[in-house]
């Protein structure tokens, strides 16, 4: 999330970034805003999500939030991935111990 707004009324925005770059400096894609101070607090780009998942995009636990609120299909994909990851660890492990 990139903060954003005026002090004591701040807004962030979802974005894609380097994570070797600043938190509010060049991000890649803007994703979706957050607005802690609507009902209507926040949107977010479901298919971009999803694709930046799928490419290996990491999320920080504010973003993870927001998106299975948002966008709960789009979390099950990230979900699964991370399930996946696990398993081929475990498997490596295994294979290790058996050398």
């Amino acid at each position: 999330l990139r903060q954003q707004g005026r002090t004591n009324r701040l807004t962030y925005r979802l974005v894609v970034a380097d994570s070797r770059l600043p938190r509010d400096g060049k991000y890649l894609e803007k994703l979706g805003h957050y607005d802690p101070h609507l009902e209507d607090d926040a949107t977010v780009v479901e298919d971009r999500v999803q694709y930046w998942i799928e490419q290996g995009a990491e999320l920080s636990e504010k973003a993870r939030s927001l998106i299975a609120r948002k966008a709960p299909g789009v979390m099950k994909i990230f979900r699964d991935r991370e399930e996946e990851k696990k398993k081929k660890r475990a498997e490596k492990r295994k294979n290790a111990k058996k050398k």
